[in-house]
This record gives structure tokens, C-alpha cells and sequence, in this order.
């Protein structure tokens, strides 16, 4: 369940980074009131899977999650960049939460 937890969390902080460009620095409200509840959202998720999972694991999966979302929908919702470096980039955060994952002690 712990993992479970935590692929929410990332999940959710992917929603709340987009978020949080949609409200355009708070002045959107309903972009903020999103913003502000998928961080609480992402915190509680990240917080139940650190009950039994090491910290230094979950937080890093937890950001690459978030990083590598963020970015892919940056790059199809807001036409930043996809150049091969940066996807490359992206694939090797992608590598090390696959390997953060099997080397966990849980």
C-alpha cells in the first residue's frame, strides 16, 4: 500500500505543479484553490507511504514522479521544449526511480 500511496502523491503533485502555472501566480482562483489542495493532497499521500517506506527512497521517487509529469505535460500543454537532450534528461530520472524502486528495502 505504501507504493500505492506514493504513486498518488506524485500524481497529485504533478496536478498541483500544473496547477499552480494555470493559476498564474495565485490571480486564478480556481487554479489556486487546485493548487493548494493538490499540494495538501500530495503531502498527506507522501506522508502514509513514509510510514514503512526508507525517506531518502520515497521523497526522491516522489520528485522524479512529479519532475518527469511536470515535464511531459509541459512539453504537450505548454509546447516547451522536446529536444533529444532534454528527453534524454527526462529518461534518466525515469532510470533512477526504476532503480530507487528495485533497490528499496520495502
Amino acid at each position: 500500500m505504501a507504493w500505492i500511496n506514493l504513486g498518488i502523491a506524485g500524481v497529485l503533485e504533478i496536478l498541483w505543479a500544473i496547477s499552480l502555472k494555470l493559476s498564474r501566480g495565485f490571480t486564478e482562483p480556481r487554479w489556486s484553490v487546485v493548487t493548494i489542495l493538490g499540494m495538501a493532497a500530495s503531502f498527506y499521500f507522501l506522508a502514509q507511504a513514509l510510514k514503512s517506506l526508507p525517506v531518502g527512497t520515497a521523497y526522491a521517487v516522489w520528485t522524479g514522479i512529479g519532475a518527469v509529469g511536470t515535464a511531459i505535460l509541459g512539453i504537450v500543454l505548454f509546447s516547451e521544449s522536446a529536444a533529444l537532450p532534454r528527453l534524454a534528461c527526462i529518461g534518466l530520472i525515469v532510470a533512477g526511480i526504476i532503480g530507487l524502486k528495485l533497490t528499496a528495502d520495502h
